[in-house]
């Protein structure tokens, strides 16, 4: 068993900035891509960043320049910067990952999630 587990989310003027981290733990071999996403209220999940064991990261276009996404290998773990926040930006971010439990079985995993809200 896997388990993601979210932090940092919380309240946030216009223009402030948070930092969201994700730690996995449980039976992991190796975890490939790692992800943020969020929904917000009324609306579907989206992807907002993704990145790749390797580093390769992408974004979508609304948090271009504004949020980074990161990892370290070593400690299972992800996190998202996000600076210049919008009110738009509102929403709850989920983790996600691709993580192999062994050599040869891959599965995702989810995190419950953290709250973002963004005031003007």
């Amino acid at each position: 068993q896997v388990h993601l587990m979210e932090s940092g989310g919380g309240l946030a003027q216009s223009g402030g900035s948070l930092r969201l981290s994700c730690v996995a733990s449980g039976d992991i071999y190796k975890i490939n891509d790692m992800y943020w996403y969020r929904r917000a209220p009324g609306k579907q999940r989206e992807l907002v960043a993704s990145i790749t064991s390797g580093g390769v990261t992408n974004y979508i276009d609304s948090v271009k320049g504004r949020f980074t996404i990161s990892r370290d290998n070593g400690k299972n773990t992800v996190a998202l910067q996000m600076s210049s926040l919008k009110e738009d930006d509102t929403a709850v971010y989920y983790c996600h990952a691709d993580v192999q439990v062994s050599p040869n079985y891959e599965f995702t995993y989810w995190g419950h999630g953290t709250q973002v809200t963004v005031s003007s």
